[in-house]
């Protein structure tokens, strides 16, 4: 009988041990819990009352033009819905580097958020110094892709981009194409396509795109690399030739074809984003993405924005934060390979 008892007992003490150590964990875990909802309520609850008060969106270019007008559009939009104003403020300059800058360097309370565009992912490897980083900013939503086009002067020996292409490597170094500026998203786009597909032609830079269609038309340049709204009035007169458009597909609403079309897989396309200080509480965050996706759900914005030759994408924070930094290794590459630099 005491054979059996002593496991027995000894089971029982095991037992109550454990009981213990159970017990002890869950208390445990219980105080973690609330620490973390006690540091989260304050969070939570600023989200709820915010904005209180005049919120600022930074604008990082000049006005007027489609990315001014998407700008202003939500900002009126945002502030019937938060009840607050939202005023835009213009801070251009330095491939829109003075304006990131300065929502970099903002208090992170929410009430100042900024528009970027895809000098954001680019000017990191352009540069030589920057003076904020991609860890001072906290990315929100994704608004839209912008298409760009080539086109070639309507006397161009070639009819199509696969023409184009098979033309230049017939005739290595004689085509040249114009753009914006030197390391603008069109400059890029012409250097990707060169290093993808084995062909060269020379790039010319120009003060702005306007200039760029005069070299162009007037015979002096073969191609330009623009944005498509940019060159669609000049292709419509019958002024400039239409080779592609480089997103992935078609700009809705119209017939040009895409690059994709002749050379699958390949896509370049511009983007406008939301971003904030780094440090903005979360739900902050989150209540400006979900207000702007609401904003942009409305049919006739949108069709506002595609008339633009955009595409509605209102991504979450943490989509934005992906494709950018993704978006950062691929044209990190580009300007290497490149050596491209602007000073």
């Amino acid at each position: 009988m005491c054979c059996c008892r002593q496991p027995l007992a000894a089971a029982s003490r095991r037992n109550k041990t454990e009981d213990k150590e159970t017990a002890l964990n869950w208390n445990r875990l219980a105080a973690v819990v609330l620490a973390l909802l006690a540091i989260a309520a304050p969070h939570v609850a600023a989200a709820q009352d915010w904005p209180k008060g005049t919120v600022r969106l930074i604008i990082p270019f000049p006005p007027g033009g489609p990315t001014d007008t998407i700008g202003r559009v939500i900002a009126q939009k945002l502030s019937d819905i938060w009840a607050q104003s939202v005023i835009v403020e213009y801070k251009p300059g330095a491939s829109t580097t003075i304006g990131t800058d300065f929502v970099a360097k903002a208090l992170p309370d929410g009430m100042t958020f900024g528009m970027v565009n895809s000098s954001l992912v680019t000017n990191p490897f352009l540069r030589k110094s920057m003076p904020y980083q991609a860890k001072d900013l906290a990315m929100i939503t994704q608004l839209v892709t912008i298409q760009s086009a080539i086109v070639a002067r309507p006397d161009a020996p070639f009819n199509t981009l696969a023409e184009m292409i098979a033309y230049a490597k017939k005739n290595p170094g004689k085509l040249t194409y114009g753009t914006p500026g030197a390391g603008s998203n069109t400059h890029l786009a012409g250097e990707l396509l060169k290093r993808d597909y084995g062909f060269d032609m020379l790039h010319v830079a120009y003060k702005g795109s306007a200039p760029a269609h005069t070299e162009l038309m007037g015979g002096r340049i073969d191609l330009v690399v623009d944005p498509f709204l940019s060159v669609l009035p000049y292709v419509k007169a019958g002024r400039m030739k239409m080779l592609a458009t480089l997103g992935p597909k078609r700009v809705p609403g119209y017939a040009y074809p895409s690059v994709s079309e002749t050379i699958p897989g390949f896509s370049m396309q511009g983007f406008l984003g939301f971003v904030a200080p780094a440090g903005t509480p979360k739900p902050i965050v989150q209540k400006i993405q979900a207000d702007t996706a609401r904003v942009l759900a409305d049919p006739e914005i949108r069709k506002r924005i595609e008339d633009y030759g955009m595409e509605v994408v209102v991504t979450r924070p943490e989509q934005f934060d992906a494709f950018t930094q993704s978006e950062m290794r691929r044209w990190a590459r580009v300007i290497a390979d490149a050596k491209i630099e602007v000073e």
